[in-house]
């Protein structure tokens, strides 16, 4: 299929924002010029609009939309352990399937066209995703608790989830194995991880240093940081994506440079929890991959990239008492281009040769005038709603503000009856 974007604002390579405008063959962004005169099956008029990258939310449990609302303002143990846990125990492959339809909606309608997700009964996220058009890496959430049989189980439980995107041979759909995180994983089971992500050339996503509480325990048993004990057995690597990073020290912050980690700042959640504050300036200064993440919609409580970018920008202006610090470019950036150097994906920019993972946001609004800098706009200004258009691949999955791929009130309605009978006890 062939589309035509014309008259837009582009946000082109190195976030230049030039009138151009983008042709679309296939997969793939062909052609970035103004005035372009080709023909395609369909052509989108983005004036007065803004043609941006897709934005990669980089660290997400996708299903726990079905958990929003149901527990806030409650500290991250007591989160999880009261009312987090006992309610994903009841979880039925089915429910898992219906939330991730409602948290894909909730990504199609705001402008997010790749995402990182960790959670359980992934072969249905899997065909949620299939369903929906979005870019996704996916990964069982791996726990063993230290319990030799348990790592058996949950090894064997993640190479099927392997197998099953394996064979659904999709160039959208992708596999990473995923323990949970150093304080819930046993040292075997981590060094088993990274031998079988080596065996099988895939990427590895874990919780790391998200809270005071995690690394002082961590501390106590090994007498090292939770990093350090990543790096002591050889864990981290270029292929490595950690997600909060909040409470990390200048060793550990060279450790990641060094190794090539990538970081997921996922400041809402952070605030929200009481988590803490990533040092994301000591990290940008040593030259860190951050990307940006949602975490889940239960501390969150969205998925919105473009709420996530302000939150992320301003958090860090008010922690630092510095204004220069978490500019709008560098915050955009970590949501998109510095998101797919993460994943190693042909994206997060629009260039020609890259794939076509970009959305159109509807600057024709009050909120958005005058278009005085569309970056700084795009971080402090607009939010998910903007978003007009979202395209995956070169496949349209919402055109002016309707989704193509989902029935949104069908999902919604679903989504509900499952949280209902959640909250049931049922």
């Amino acid at each position: 299929m062939e589309i035509l974007i014309k008259n837009g604002r582009v946000i082109y390579d190195n976030l230049k924002v030039v009138e151009a405008d983008v042709y679309i063959e296939g997969n793939r962004i062909l052609k970035i010029k103004k005035g372009i005169k080709r023909e395609a099956d369909i052509v989108i008029d983005a004036k007065g609009k803004v043609v941006s990258p897709g934005f990669i939310n980089a660290h997400t449990h996708l299903a726990m939309t079905l958990f929003r609302g149901l527990a806030d303002d409650i500290p991250l143990q007591e989160w999880l352990e009261t009312y987090i846990w006992p309610r994903e125990a009841q979880l039925k492959p089915r429910d898992v399937y219906k939330g991730a339809l409602l948290g894909a909606l909730e990504m199609i309608k705001g402008g997010t066209t790749a995402f990182v997700d960790m959670y359980f009964h992934m072969e249905e996220v899997a065909k949620a995703v299939e369903r929906a058009g979005l870019r996704a890496y996916l990964g069982y959430g791996m726990i063993d608790l230290g319990d030799p049989e348990k790592l058996e189980k949950e090894i064997k439980k993640s190479i099927r989830v392997l197998t099953f995107i394996e064979n659904l041979n999709s160039e959208r759909i992708n596999f990473m194995f995923a323990p949970h995180a150093p304080y819930t994983c046993s040292i075997e089971c981590l060094k088993r991880v990274r031998g079988l992500a080596d065996e099988h050339g895939k990427m590895i996503t874990i919780h790391v240093a998200e809270t005071k509480r995690e690394v002082d325990g961590i501390r106590r048993e090994y007498g090292k940081s939770p990093v350090e004990l990543l790096d002591e057995i050889g864990f981290l690597r270029d292929d490595v994506i950690i997600a909060h990073g909040v409470w990390l020290n200048d060793k550990d912050i060279m450790l990641l440079a060094e190794r090539g980690v990538s970081v997921v700042h996922n400041p809402a959640s952070n605030m929200k929890l009481g988590s803490g504050v990533m040092p994301l300036k000591e990290l940008l200064n040593r030259g860190v991959n951050v990307c940006l993440g949602t975490d889940g919609d239960a501390s969150n409580n969205n998925l919105d990239m473009l709420e996530e970018m302000k939150l992320a920008a301003l958090l860090h202006k008010a922690h630092t008492l510095e204004p220069t610090v978490a500019d709008a470019r560098t915050v955009f950036k970590m949501a998109t281009l510095n998101g797919a150097k993460a994943l190693k994906l042909n994206a997060g920019v629009i260039r020609e040769g890259n794939l076509a993972d970009l959305v159109i946001i509807d600057f024709n609004k009050p909120h958005l005038r005058p278009a005085n800098n569309v970056i700084s706009h795009l971080v402090y200004s607009a939010n998910g709603n903007d978003v007009e258009t979202t395209i995956v691949n070169g496949e349209i999955l919402m055109l002016d503000g309707e989704v193509l791929t989902l029935e949104e009130e069908k999902v919604m309605e679903e989504a509900q009856k499952v949280a209902d009978k959640l909250r049931e006890g049922g």
